[in-house]
């Protein structure tokens, strides 16, 4: 996924995301498999094309879901940088790094589980999530080689230093390393 892309999906979504009755609609298929709770369908169906696959449809309706549990976007990062925030604001929870390496290591099978305690985590400290990213992230995760490169991705969000804690060295080799 290219940074800053967005997915129309999640833009419509966005353009929802102060109507209490819509969220609620879309919440309800938290913790459902997707496409069991019908009060979705008229704010996914229309997104899914004949040609869907079973895992677009899915994403469709996790990323709904969710969107509805906490609709607070930011436009930037992935979820390593939505945890490292995280972790900067509560240092000394060694959990929060575990639930991010749990998220990582999830089974395509168990990612909406493992989605839904994330965004709650964010949600609950008020950590704003790009919902573009985490559509087409969302979307590569059936793949194992594009789920590689987002674990990477991630990773390097989650345990990249900020510049000010990077000694002139480690500056100097990554402004090399960029070229």
């Amino acid at each position: 996924m290219i940074e800053g892309k967005e997915h129309p999906f999640v833009t419509y979504l966005q353009g929802k995301s102060e109507d209490r009755a819509v969220l609620a609609a879309l919440r309800r298929g938290l913790g459902q498999p997707p496409g069991a709770a019908p009060a979705m369908f008229p704010y996914v169906v229309p997104f899914l094309g004949s040609e869907a696959t079973r895992w677009q449809e899915e994403a469709h309706y996790l990323i709904a879901s969710l969107f509805g549990l906490h609709p607070q976007s930011i436009p930037q990062g992935n979820m390593g940088t939505h945890f490292a925030d995280l972790q900067r604001q509560f240092p000394n929870r060694p959990t929060i790094e575990r639930r991010f390496i749990t998220l990582m290591a999830a089974h395509p099978d168990d990612l909406a589980f493992q989605l839904r305690q994330a965004i709650s985590l964010l949600k609950s400290h008020e950590k704003p999530v790009n919902w573009h990213r985490l559509m087409y992230d969302v979307l590569s995760w059936n793949n194992p080689d594009s789920r590689t490169w987002v674990h990477r991705q991630w990773a390097a969000e989650f345990w990249r230093q900020p510049a000010a804690e990077q000694s002139p060295a480690q500056i100097e080799n990554d402004h090399i390393e960029a070229r």
